[in-house]
């Protein structure tokens, strides 16, 4: 992704911004607004949206798998499950 191409003022957002919302959905990549020559807004489309937000989520679950692997909080998933075994047994 190239985000050179991608950068614009917010005097064109301002301008364009019926023809910049169109053309969001089918370009897939975001558009970085700038203001007195500085980067203060990214602008994507909601489904580009959605998978980052699903990503994240999916990496802030591995980085807590990771944490958990490291501080031994974690059991052998036999035993796990001859455990619950026994638990719906006695019931």
């Amino acid at each position: 992704m190239k985000l050179s191409s991608q950068i614009k003022p917010i005097s064109y957002l301002k301008a364009h911004a019926a023809e910049i919302v169109r053309n969001m959905s089918g370009q897939g990549e975001p558009l970085v607004i700038t203001q007195n020559g500085e980067a203060k807004v990214v602008m994507q489309d909601i489904e580009s949206y959605e998978q980052t937000q699903e990503t994240m989520a999916l990496l802030k679950i591995l980085a807590l798998g990771s944490r958990q692997i490291e501080e031994g909080k974690v059991q052998p998933a036999g035993d796990v499950i001859q455990r619950l075994r026994d638990r719906s047994k006695s019931r």
